[in-house]
């Protein structure tokens, strides 16, 4: 990656680009007086929603994810400690000094070589999970290794490690990406999603609390908080109290203790929304991911259709779009309030979506695929299963732009042109002889 520049400012520019539209949901005009009793009620049900999961957390054995080794083996001593110094090291008095949590994953490996090669200070966290296969985050790793980021195996629910890392780097931003990720994986190992997503998160914003200076803290929502809202395009401002799944509901509840933590301790927070990220070393879990894996195999591919057989849609976005968008929150994010655990005045408080605005079919994203591999692929159309998933997403970002510059730039089907050339080349062998 470059060396990332301000964009400029553009005069006139529509809040949502593109020609993909839905149905437009019904007005709320006559329903304030609902909404007023709905507020509190939410505001409550959030509350409680909160109370319940932290209970589960506290009342029940730790459901991470396994790997390989014991976390608590894997840092300390003098070596360690220098090289968490050097990686955390800034080239300018003007940069940055970011702790990355999830360092090692998708967006986490992106935006740490971003920040490392524009010169600012990055420190790595990842605990290396077997969510999906190692192997591609051990080469995360050794790519991050090469642009000069180490990564510090060990667990955001370590409070130990975090102060230990604190202790050693006077961090002035944390880039909170370490998340159990994934929609349907939420049915069959609920609790991993307690733990890492609001047990975890509380327990990074325990620690920055208590520090002196307190950093800027940018974390990763999710554009899933927006649920069954059928309001299109997805504002800021619309309602997200009806979660689709579990891992939406965590997500939504990180909002809720993010809001808790800037009002009463002070500190500075942004939260982005991202909506379906992909892009060179992405998820295998993600649709883009496996679609390509089971069409160059022959496999048949299932493509899920909504309950009146309208298509499916993703407002898919480029990883180098969100990287852009992540920078400049951390560029934009004030600075905490508060100072040994005690609020000293008003802080930063922020929420945006981070999307491309221009939702695309399930559909034509494997055409596209079909187009690129030069195979066609087997497909079978199905009903969509109540696992989680909703019909469509679509991001507004005018506030984005207005705030943080953001302007998405890459299309589909250039930005799946990149993927499908890192595949090829990561996986060898892979190719198939075209059957068109």
């Amino acid at each position: 990656m470059s060396q990332l520049k301000p964009i400029s400012h553009l005069d006139n520019i529509p809040s949502t680009p593109g020609k993909f539209k839905l149905e437009k949901s019904q007005p709320y005009i006559h329903r304030l007086r609902f909404h007023t009793s709905l507020s509190k009620l939410t505001l409550w049900s959030s509350f409680f929603l909160v109370f319940i999961l932290f209970y589960y957390v506290l009342s029940s054995p730790s459901p991470s994810l396994p790997s390989r080794r014991s976390l608590n083996d894997s840092w300390g001593g003098p070596s360690w400690e220098k090289r968490v110094t050097r990686s955390a090291q800034r080239r300018s008095s003007h940069g940055l000094t970011v702790l990355v949590t999830g360092a090692a994953g998708f967006v986490g490996t992106h935006v740490s070589i971003a920040l490392k090669r524009r010169g600012d200070g990055v420190l790595g966290l990842d605990n290396f999970n077997h969510y999906y296969e190692p192997r591609l985050k051990r080469d995360r790793q050794k790519l991050l290794e090469r642009n000069g980021v180490f990564v510090v195996e060990g667990d955001i629910n370590d409070s130990s490690l975090l102060k230990k890392l604190f202790d050693v780097v006077a961090f002035s931003h944390i880039m909170h990406l370490a998340a159990q990720a994934g929609v349907r994986y939420a049915m069959q190992n609920p609790g991993s999603y307690v733990h890492s997503n609001i047990a975890g998160f509380v327990n990074i914003l325990e620690v920055c609390k208590s520090v002196n200076p307190q950093p800027a803290i940018v974390w990763a929502s999710s554009s899933s908080v927006y649920g069954l809202n059928s309001k299109v395009p997805f504002s800021e401002k619309d309602r997200t109290d009806q979660p689709a799944s579990l891992y939406a509901a965590t997500k939504k509840a990180g909002e809720e203790i993010a809001h808790t933590y800037n009002h009463i301790y002070g500190l500075s927070i942004t939260g982005l929304r991202f909506f379906t990220v992909y892009g060179p070393w992405g998820r295998p879990d993600m649709a883009y991911f496996f679609f390509t894996k089971d069409i160059l195999k022959g496999k048949t591919i299932t493509i899920f259709e909504a309950s009146d057989h309208g298509s499916v849609a993703r407002d898919f976005t480029y990883i180098d779009d969100v990287v852009k968008g992540c920078v400049a929150a951390l560029d934009t994010a004030k600075k905490s309030t508060g100072s040994g655990g005690k609020k000293k005045g008003p802080a930063q408080l922020r929420i945006f979506n981070l999307g491309n605005t221009s939702p695309v079919p399930v559909s034509e994203l494997v055409n596209i695929l079909e187009k690129l591999l030069k195979v066609k692929a087997k497909r079978k159309v199905l009903p969509m299963p109540r696992n989680g998933d909703v019909k469509f997403t679509h991001a507004n970002i005018s506030l984005a732009h207005k705030e943080l510059r953001y302007k998405p730039g890459t299309d589909l089907e250039t930005g799946l042109k990149k993927f499908v050339r890192w595949y090829l080349s990561y996986y060898p062998g892979s190719g198939k002889k075209s059957s068109w």
